[in-house]
């Protein structure tokens, strides 16, 4: 009698694939196709203001900067086509003083984005200290950090700029500290607003009742988890800053000449002669739309992509 034999067989193995919020982020990030658009033009814009010329091996080699993206040197003087009307030679013509356009707006984009970028640092570093300390704190510091937010709130921000650099001066840096200083009011406020309703979780009274100090908990647990709201803040806060700078410029306090930045190009030159030579005016100014365009998207996607509660379909 044939003894019948079963066969046993093994589950196949399922592979859990580690998911992290950075990697879900990402996901979302790159499935969202006007946020990569504005990353892809933001990354365009870095790359003009980075390698307009080849300064980096220049210093290395001790000699004199050489345009790449660049055509000519931003104050190279052209005897005759001053003004001249976009052409084959100049791809965007030339300014009233006979200088290359195109040439200047590229390096525009080095000293425009510079400020927009390290403008946000400092307001980062003013604004998330201090927003820390008053979330965290509570009681009497938060009443008296918040009240100087409230008074600094009620300043007009590009007023309080002006100031400053009517007392500073015109000048890069100049430029770059009075955005600084007059930017970090909405980031103090998403922080306070950030460490407020993280206190009191569950996962801080644990770190509590571990030991852990204060300053740990704060870099452990709290800065983490408020990280995501501030970057988004500050990516759309970078386009806000060069909007700032423009403006600056435009009213005579900016960036003094002969370096360039678009917003003094769109002020000194531009509006004022715009009606006979169009270029003067339009290039700076479609330069600073597509920046704040390309930045604007950016943080919105990032806005997304890092909400905890945004949820996939699957």
């Amino acid at each position: 009698m044939a003894t019948a034999q079963l066969e046993v067989t093994q589950p196949p193995t399922v592979r859990l694939q580690r998911r992290s919020l950075l990697r879900d982020a990402l996901r979302r990030f790159s499935r969202n196709r006007l946020s990569v658009a504005g990353l892809a033009l933001v990354c365009v814009l870095l790359t003009m203001a980075l390698f307009a010329d080849d300064a980096l091996v220049a210093w290395l080699l001790s000699r004199p900067p050489q345009p790449l993206i660049a055509h000519f040197p931003y104050d190279e003087i052209f005897v005759g086509p001053t003004g001249a009307f976009p052409s084959r030679d100049f791809w965007m013509g030339t300014d009233l003083n006979g200088r290359d356009l195109y040439s200047r707006i590229v390096f525009g984009a080095r000293v425009s984005l510079s400020i927009g970028l390290l403008s946000q640092l400092i307001a980062l570093a003013i604004g998330v200290p201090l927003g820390a300390l008053a979330g965290w704190r509570g009681g009497k510091t938060d009443f008296a950090i918040m009240r100087f937010v409230d008074v600094m709130s009620a300043l007009p921000t590009l007023l309080l700029a002006f100031l400053i650099m009517a007392r500073l001066g015109a000048g890069y840096w100049n430029v770059l500290l009075a955005i600084g200083i007059t930017s970090w009011i909405e980031i103090c406020r998403l922080t306070r607003a950030q460490f407020l309703a993280l206190r009191e979780k569950e996962f801080i009274e644990a770190a509590r009742m571990v030991g852990l100090g204060t300053p740990r908990i704060m870099r452990l647990h709290l800065l983490p988890n408020a990280l995501a709201p501030i970057i988004v803040s500050l990516t759309l806060g970078i386009p806000r800053a060069i909007f700032a700078e423009a403006s600056l410029s435009f009213l005579g306090v900016g960036i003094n000449p002969p370096t360039p930045s678009w917003g003094q190009m769109l002020g000194r030159d531009g509006v004022a002669n715009m009606t006979f030579f169009w270029q003067l005016a339009f290039f700076p100014a479609l330069m600073i739309a597509l920046t704040m365009l390309g930045f604007t998207l950016m943080g919105d996607g990032l806005r997304d992509a890092l909400d905890p509660k945004m949820v996939e379909r699957r």
